[in-house]
Parts: structure tokens; C-alpha cells; sequence
């Protein structure tokens, strides 16, 4: 069914690098610890990652996991505190139809043969210091 295999197969896609829009510094420093705490929950709760930071044309997907038979795009959003809202609320309209194009490019290499999928949000929040204190998956986020 899905194989796990090095991310951005086909044309126009790519693992890491390249975006000059990219958050550096801090925000990147605490976006990739978001995403590694993402993913160690989601291992934990039965998931399997199968890919990190899928890059195409369309935009970016931080995980793709499968839970059971379902093919996960997962939305990473990691918060210090809720000032800006919780992480769903910052998976806006423009970010959902980005995913959505993202998922799109990346079901392309099923052909026919498309899982069944789904949309999640996991929301990580740190403390301080920047550690990931929890994190709240919402699942068929949109």
C-alpha cells in the first residue's frame, strides 16, 4: 500500500532547503522542535510517520503518518503560549487550501489507488525555555 521512501518524489518536489520564505532562526528552532515532539506522540499513539517535511509545488506538509489504513497530512503548529490562539485556530483558510494542494500532489502517486486520508492538527505546546510541555492532536481537523 504506502511505502515509506525518501519525500518529494516526482517532479517538482523536494526533501528540505531551497525556500528563502522559511522561517530561520527561533521560529525554525522551535517549528522543528515542534515537529519531532509531534511525531514522537504520534509514534505513541499508534501512528506510523512516513514522511517529514514533504515539499512540492503546491506547499509543504510537515508529517504524513498513517494511522491504521488512513494516510494522515498533519499540520504541526507549536505554541509558547496561547496569546495568538491554540495551533488549530492558526491553520487558517489559505494554510488548510495549501495542505489540501500539498495532499493532492503528494495522493498523485497512487493513481487510481488512493487511501482513504485525512487532515489532522497536532498542537504542541512548549514551555519557556522552548520544551514541548504537551501535545493535542486534532484529528480531521478540516
Amino acid at each position: 500500500m504506502v511505502r515509506a521512501g525518501k519525500g518529494g518524489a516526482g517532479p517538482g518536489c523536494a526533501r528540505r532547503g531551497g525556500r528563502r520564505d522559511r522561517p530561520r532562526g527561533r521560529a525554525a528552532g522551535l517549528g522543528r522542535v515542534g515537529e519531532e515532539a509531534a511525531a514522537r506522540y504520534l509514534v505513541g499513539v499508534g501512528y506510523r510517520v512516513i514522511e517529514r517535511n514533504y515539499r512540492c509545488r503546491a506547499g509543504e506538509i510537515d508529517l504524513i503518518a498513517l494511522d491504521g489504513e488512513v494516510l494522515c497530512f498533519i499540520e504541526v503548529k507549536a505554541r509558547r503560549t496561547g496569546a495568538y490562539g491554540g495551533g488549530l485556530e492558526a491553520v487558517e483558510g489559505r494554510k488548510r487550501a495549501r495542505l489540501r494542494r500539498a495532499a493532492s500532489w503528494y495522493l498523485g502517486r497512487f493513481g487510481d489507488r488512493l487511501p482513504p486520508c485525512r487532515c489532522d492538527v497536532a498542537e504542541v505546546w512548549l514551555d519557556p525555555e522552548g520544551r514541548p510541555e504537551r501535545v493535542t492532536l486534532v484529528r480531521n481537523a478540516f
